[in-house]
């Protein structure tokens, strides 16, 4: 159930293996009739999200539709820029339009022969005993029921399959929302499809208690998201007139405004995204029904790691398929129980990140221990990866990267007392701390 990105991969995982798979999505063919605008936010795809596309050879396909984006570009209130790359030389995130991505992955899916795609049938109600969906027909009303050898709930945060489990006794469940909500944004195309601002990085405008970022397109556009809070005296329950937007981006986006020639028109358009973070568990149910993605484990954009993760389910699913085919039970079990402890830890890791890139991408202090934790892992790479590389440039289980995130803070806490410059990884007190914590401890 759900035809979004990961449903989309998870079949082509279970068609390549020769199961029969069938995929129901509520929306009508987003190919024939597409219509993402104003409501999605463009995804950045990183290595987890790339060795799950690999691991079907669809990699290169998915290429096809992504943009690199080296590391952040910071603008700051007078508009001047800064550069922080995300990790070593070469090393990038990839900038991909939700839309475009789903219809490669559906194109994908169509010429796989061991998958048949159902569009317009939303979702009823799940017997759980029997394992029978109740559908409708969005298109022309009519109900129909089927049932299911093995049902994947891959339907999104606010998954149907899942609310037929939270019926289910000692089902643990958990939504929290931020006070902060999202508005999409576009930044035209220059003369001739040109990109108006750097092309391979991701722009951010951090102002402390908000921030806007800006993904490019392939076709010259760049994408912004406004996250804002929704009261209080810069919010959006305060924007409330044409004259009101255009003062306040003045004020504070003093370079995008120029960019953004619909401005206006698509605040008003567009509407407010919320930003949800679920948690639930069990996410399967006997050996019949099995939640994944968004419908297990939704989280807010600040990692860039919701598809990502996504994604990584159906490598560590498609893993336990190898090792123990045939046994569902073993494998729906071994799944949760292995995933669940990341992604509660990624959930955490992407509010938290949300601080750091609204208010302390543009701290001097800040920007200084980066450079200090940049310094360890080019000397020591085998004692010290920084956070941001291990989640987004590796395949280190997200808990792990959490546990070691929280030890290096505690060394850098150590360490930063003695550094006012950058040269002062040099002297010999922190050379005497980086030899105690890290290379011997």
């Amino acid at each position: 159930m759900g035809g979004g990105l990961v449903g989309c991969l998870l079949s082509l995982y279970l068609g390549k293996k020769g199961y029969k798979v069938d995929l129901y999505e509520r929306k009508p063919d987003l190919r024939k009739a597409y219509k993402e605008y104003g409501r999605s936010i463009n995804l950045a795809l990183s290595d987890r999200g790339w060795k799950a596309l690999n691991g079907i050879g669809i990699g290169d396909d998915i290429r096809k539709v992504a943009i690199p984006m080296y590391g952040r570009m910071i603008h700051d209130l007078q508009g001047k820029l800064s550069y922080q790359p995300y990790g070593q030389e070469g090393q990038a995130i990839y900038s991909v339009s939700r839309g475009g991505l789903n219809i490669a992955l559906l194109d994908l899916v169509e010429a796989e022969h061991n998958i048949t795609v159902h569009f317009s049938q939303h979702c009823q109600s799940v017997n759980l005993d029997t394992n029978e969906v109740c559908l409708r027909n969005s298109s022309t009303g009519e109900q129909t029921t089927i049932q299911a050898n093995r049902l994947f709930g891959v339907d999104g945060a606010y998954s149907l399959v899942r609310y037929s489990m939270q019926k289910t006794p000692r089902f643990e469940y958990s939504q929290s929302y931020l006070n902060y909500g999202y508005k999409e944004l576009t930044i035209a195309p220059g003369p001739f499809g040109r990109w108006m601002l750097e092309k391979e990085a991701l722009h951010i405008w951090p102002r402390g208690n908000y921030m806007m970022i800006a993904l490019p397109n392939l076709n010259g556009s760049f994408t912004c998201t406004l996250f804002f809070p929704y009261e209080g005296e810069e919010s959006f329950g305060n924007l409330k007139t044409e004259a009101d937007v255009k003062r306040f981006f003045k004020k504070q986006f003093p370079d995008a405004l120029p960019l953004i020639p619909n401005l206006a028109e698509d605040y008003f358009k567009n509407p407010v995204g919320d930003l949800v973070t679920i948690k639930c568990f069990p996410w399967a149910f006997q050996d019949k029904v099995l939640l994944m993605g968004d419908a297990s484990h939704g989280i807010v954009p600040f990692y860039g790691q919701g598809m990502n993760a996504g994604f990584e389910d159906c490598t560590i699913f498609n893993e336990l398929l190898n090792q123990h085919a045939g046994d569902w039970h073993t494998i729906f079990d071994k799944f949760q129980r292995t995933r669940k402890p990341d992604t509660d830890a990624m959930a955490d890791l992407a509010i938290y990140n949300f601080l750091e890139m609204r208010d302390k991408v543009s701290d001097p202090r800040f920007l200084l221990q980066k450079k200090i934790e940049g310094k360890l892992h080019a000397l020591y790479p085998d004692k010290w990866m920084p956070l941001y590389p291990m989640v987004t440039f590796s395949d280190i289980p997200y808990a792990e990267a959490q546990a070691t995130g929280e030890r290096h803070d505690q060394i850098m806490a150590q360490i930063m007392p003695h550094v006012q410059t950058e040269e002062d990884f040099d002297k010999p007190e922190v050379q005497a701390l980086v030899k105690q914590y890290v290379i011997e401890g």
